[in-house]
């Protein structure tokens, strides 16, 4: 019988409190309550796109900044998604996208590798999307990336508007984590690495 691929989380500290929970064999369905709509409307990109159950429900220092609401998230995001991928046997462990929308086009790829690393070559045309602030979006990976133990690469290769810029790295994050995350038949019960661990 095929083990859940699933995970809670639960973070809880004097800027934020989140509660977050994931299943990577989902059909992208999504519930957040975090109090940043453009931020919502980016982690929705990677439920769907990326077939992943996701519900966060998170309360910040928002007053402050979204900093820390958007980087925890993040943090938690990645914990839960390293609970829920085990041990990695089976997989294809690497995936890529390339996501259009209109003008701009973004490719990321990642290696879940049990190597954070993160590499973000993204020029927005403008520094907020609304109220919200692009340089929270690094913020947001960077925290996934230490936590989810993955290598992943960022590349927005055009565009001129910035909420399509960032609406297509989320995109492609999400068809990117599916495809590394995915059952490849040929490896079943094989750990992806010369090493036989990640």
């Amino acid at each position: 019988m095929k083990q859940a691929r699933t995970a809670t989380v639960k973070r809880d500290t004097t800027e934020t409190q989140i509660e977050l929970s994931l299943n990577l064999d989902g059909t992208g369905v999504s519930d957040f309550n975090i109090g940043l709509p453009f931020f919502e409307h980016m982690l929705t990109q990677i439920a769907r796109h990326g077939l992943i159950d996701i519900s966060i429900h998170a309360t910040g220092d928002l007053e402050v900044d979204a900093h820390h609401t958007v980087e925890d998230v993040g943090i938690v995001l990645g914990q839960a998604f390293t609970q829920a991928i085990g041990d990695k046997s089976g997989i294809y462990r690497y995936g890529h996208a390339y996501v259009p929308l209109d003008e701009a086009l973004s490719r990321v790829v990642v290696d879940l590798s049990g190597r954070p690393g993160l590499f973000y070559d993204v020029i927005y045309t403008r520094a907020r999307i609304g109220d919200f602030d692009v340089d929270l979006l690094r913020e947001f990976f960077q925290g996934f990336v230490n936590h989810g133990m993955v290598t992943l690469h960022l590349d927005n290769l055009k565009g001129d508007n910035a909420h399509h810029q960032a609406e297509t790295l989320f995109k492609a994050f999400g068809r990117a984590l599916r495809m590394a995350s995915t059952a490849d038949p040929r490896m079943l019960g094989i750990v992806p690495s010369t090493k036989g661990s990640l």
